[in-house]
């Protein structure tokens, strides 16, 4: 390979994807009951059993360390190659600050060997889907400071809406207020939340039901999807497949992608959202994160 593409697990790419495409996988800690797990591809996790089993434990999960990215990234400097490295959200976590830190670090050692680091202002396929759009790159023969650019401009073009079941959550891990997830219990409605210009969790929507909400997931991605016959869209569930199936017939009615990549959120960006969360991820225009 011209460089290596390396992401942290947040990407929630099956291991086959991950193999396929030779992405390398950094881990991310979750931690339940105070005990360390870390889940390398989602193909590991019985997400069914996993999510119905969060209320009745402790969980929490905890920034990655440069040195975990250092672990990685220096055998393939050493080995001669170049880095394309991918992120989870700098703002819900300080994954690309320790990316970053140990990129620096390594420069030092390796002057003529380039570490580009890319926040993906994501989550789960939200980041995941780049890091597949920067494999396709580089299988079409592109430089890395040409994929890295390509990418780049797919970013802020990345629509992540979502629902869950229970804001408690995203609250208990500080990813929003805990006035909007009072008022979210107090009126009973499944709320609609977008990654928004910053990379932040903000609500956009709400509406009774889990029902609505999938519908009104479908009709955010009919308004703002661009050429939907040349995406690779994505689809994350925690632990309710059925959920991801409904939403699925949907965006195949009006504007049918090109394909559907749908998988179990891994525990990480999962255990934030909370078991029954739903996730869509597309394409619109430059201005669709603020839509």
């Amino acid at each position: 390979m011209s460089f290596a593409i390396i992401a942290d697990t947040a990407t929630n790419l099956p291991a086959a994807q991950l193999a396929q495409r030779d992405i390398i996988a950094v881990p991310l800690e979750f931690y339940l009951d105070g005990v360390a797990h870390t889940c390398l591809s989602v193909d590991e996790l019985d997400g069914e059993a996993f999510y119905a089993s969060l209320g009745d434990k402790e969980i929490k999960t905890a920034q990655t360390n440069p040195q975990k990215f250092y672990d990685v990234m220096q055998p393939l400097l050493r080995e001669g190659r170049d880095i394309l490295c991918f992120t989870l959200s700098s703002g819900i976590s300080g994954t690309y600050a320790s990316a970053c830190i140990a990129a620096d670090m390594l420069h030092e050692t390796y002057p003529d060997r380039t570490v580009r680091v890319i926040d993906s202002m994501g989550a789960s396929l939200g980041e995941g889907l780049l890091v597949l759009h920067a494999c396709d790159c580089r299988d079409a023969g592109m430089s890395l400071a040409q994929t890295a650019e390509e990418v780049e401009k797919l970013v802020m073009r990345m629509c992540q809406v979502f629902t869950v079941d229970d804001l408690h959550f995203l609250r208990k891990g500080g990813r929003i207020s805990g006035a909007v997830a009072f008022v979210g219990t107090l009126l009973d409605f499944k709320p609609l939340l977008k990654g928004n210009e910053n990379g932040k969790i903000v609500m956009c929507g709400k509406v009774r039901g889990k029902k609505r909400a999938i519908a009104a997931m479908a009709e955010k991605y009919e308004a703002l999807v661009e050429n939907p016959q040349t995406q690779r869209i994505g689809i994350a569930y925690a632990g309710h497949y059925e959920d991801a199936q409904a939403l699925e017939a949907l965006l195949q009615k009006n504007k049918p992608p090109r394909e559907i990549l749908t998988v179990c959120y891994e525990p990480v960006t999962g255990i934030h959202v909370g078991p029954g969360a739903l996730a869509l991820f597309f394409l619109g225009g430059d201005d669709v994160r603020t839509k």
